[in-house]
């Protein structure tokens, strides 16, 4: 059975699909391709159907990873469906939590620097680099990287417990 995780930032253009290449490129390394999907959502539709940030997509290229991503807004049907929503910052996590239509629903949601061990405890947030320029979508990236390490250990655990 697959282990399905969505990422999760405001208008699904620039982190959470970051993220999600990532995690593609953490996934596939690890040999874990078949066991595990990833994909991005935004918690907003204002930019629907577009493609990725420009500045993403040359920030992820600039480091190897390949995108090709439609923007979309999360949708409450898809809880039942992921195993794990991995929310950007603690807006994002609080508007799905929201968004959850069961207490089970709520808790698959987590913040994606939760899963490193060195981001500081009390601000888990992946700024948003929208307005600003290349580095911070750099920045971005680093964070993302960081935090796909633990991630990915999480996630390899739920999938070997499911296969025992």
């Amino acid at each position: 059975m697959t282990y399905r995780v969505c990422f999760v930032c405001t208008g699904n253009i620039c982190r959470s699909p970051m993220a999600e290449a990532v995690f593609h490129a953490r996934v596939a390394d690890a040999g874990l391709d078949g066991l595990v999907e990833a994909d991005s959502a935004g918690t907003g539709g204002w930019h629907e159907g577009e493609g990725a940030d420009p500045r993403t997509v040359a920030v992820l290229a600039d480091n190897g990873h390949d995108l090709d991503r439609t923007a979309r807004r999360f949708q409450q049907s898809w809880f039942s469906r992921l195993d794990l929503v991995v929310a950007l910052d603690a807006g994002h996590l609080r508007a799905l939590r929201r968004l959850a239509p069961t207490e089970q629903d709520a808790a698959k949601v987590r913040l994606l620097q939760s899963y490193d061990p060195a981001a500081d405890s009390g601000d888990l947030d992946v700024p948003d680099p929208y307005y600003g320029g290349v580095d911070g979508f750099e920045e971005c990236l680093e964070m993302v990287e960081a935090a796909s390490t633990g991630l990915l250990a999480a996630v390899r655990e739920q999938v070997e417990g499911r296969a025992a």
